[in-house]
């Protein structure tokens, strides 16, 4: 077998490489465009699917160094930030409260079906709870962590189950939230509000699917101002972060502190214009910074480890999702307002609720480049994704570890 390793150079040229392929693929296929399938779920899982036939056949097996991807995905949330202008917010705690307490009661239901479907399936109660919120709406992250304290407990394998668990649901996730937000636009034909989202004023036209958009204009002082001021935000927030952590042994992720700084220092310069931002700009920012981190997510997933570990995991989240989607389409859609808004927060909420908050921001970025702008969408559904479900999520895990071991 050939072992390839790759650099770090390598990886993001092959990120890349993979991320046109998606593109083309989309384009020529026009089920994919269709459905509104993410391009970089596209040219990513087809990379893992090929390494994984290689490597079952004993012909190739690659090594990547992803260690550029946290500060892609900080650069994402940080564009994400220089887009709202909260001036023009009108009645955004309500929606926001609403979709946190609806993420909340979907995470306390994943565990529940994490656990009586172990029950069902005759396996250790710890080992199936490790496919419930822990790694459906916890992700990779909360998956390694709370897996070596289920391991500490004398449960073995609970990392590599929640891991196979995490990897399922980042795949469906990025599958199934743009098809579904794409069914709900169409069934209810919902548009964009006039004027904006909800708790936007806009003075732009938003109200056709195609606008016909002036080209980025700006000079290359302004363009070196803002990419500097985005990597000083980057650098403060991965700092800040690490000084909470050990000062108070509470996580708060970068991507966090790096967007709320970021709309913190845009709303002050609406106020005052010291510098002048480009909001296009950010906007490209955003969307080649998320495809390249979510394409190198999904391009180096291990499947051939994750095929050992099959079989009760497929079971145990065939359930989630079929919940996730019965529980955002009949129940979130229709409290969130049953609006535009509400259709792109639900393409969402599958994203984070299966796989992870980027899931979710590319699934509403889908959808949103071909139907229009929600800015209440990307305002609530990474706060709560990336921060604000934490405060219940954590609670709630440790209360089932300690009633189950």
């Amino acid at each position: 077998m050939i072992n390839l390793d790759l650099n770090i150079v390598s990886t993001l040229i092959l990120a890349i490489v993979l991320c046109l392929f998606g593109n083309f693929i989309k384009n020529k296929f026009n089920i994919f465009n269709k459905v509104c399938i993410p391009t970089p779920v596209i040219g990513g899982l087809f990379f893992s699917l090929l390494i994984f036939i290689l490597r079952k056949f004993g012909i190739l097996e690659i090594t990547m160094n992803t260690s550029l991807m946290p500060y892609f995905l900080s650069i994402f949330f940080i564009s994400v930030g220089f887009c709202i202008n909260i001036f023009s917010a009108k009645g955004g705690g309500k929606l926001l409260f609403l979709y946190w307490l609806l993420c909340a009661i979907l995470g306390l239901c994943q565990n529940l079906i994490a656990v009586f479907s172990s029950k069902l399936l005759h396996i250790k109660p710890l080992l199936g709870f490790m496919c419930g919120s822990v790694s459906m709406e916890g992700g990779h992250g909360y998956a390694l962590a709370f897996g070596k304290t289920i391991e500490s407990l004398g449960i073995e394998n609970a990392c590599a189950i929640g891991i196979a668990a995490a990897t399922l649901g980042l795949i469906t996730g990025g599958l199934l939230g743009g098809p579904v937000g794409r069914f709900l636009i169409y069934k209810y034909d919902l548009k964009p509000l006039k004027g904006g989202s909800r708790l936007f004023k806009s003075n732009k036209n938003q109200n056709n699917i195609k606008t016909n958009k002036p080209k980025i204009q700006f000079t290359p002082i302004g363009f070196l101002e803002n990419i500097l001021i985005l990597l000083l935000i980057m650098n403060i927030s991965f700092f800040v972060s690490n000084i909470i952590n050990l000062k108070t042994n509470i996580i708060i992720p970068n991507i966090v502190i790096g967007m709320l700084l970021s709309v913190i220092i845009n709303n002050f310069n609406i106020k005052k214009q010291v510098f002048e931002f480009y909001e296009d700009l950010f906007e490209f920012i955003q969307n080649i910074s998320l495809d390249i981190f979510l394409t190198m997510a999904l391009m180096s997933i291990d499947l051939y480890a994750l095929s050992s570990l099959l079989g009760p995991i497929l079971i145990i989240v065939f359930f989630q999702v079929l919940f996730v989607l019965i529980y955002g389409v009949f129940i979130c859609f229709r409290v969130l307002g049953k609006d535009y808004d509400a259709a792109i927060m639900i393409s969402g909420l599958i994203g984070h609720t299966l796989g992870a908050t980027p899931n979710a921001l590319a699934n509403m970025s889908t959808l949103t480049s071909k139907y229009g702008k929600s800015e209440t969408a990307f305002l609530i559904v990474p706060m709560v994704g990336a921060f604000l479900l934490d405060a219940f999520s954590m609670p709630c895990i440790l209360f089932f570890i300690n009633f189950l071991k």
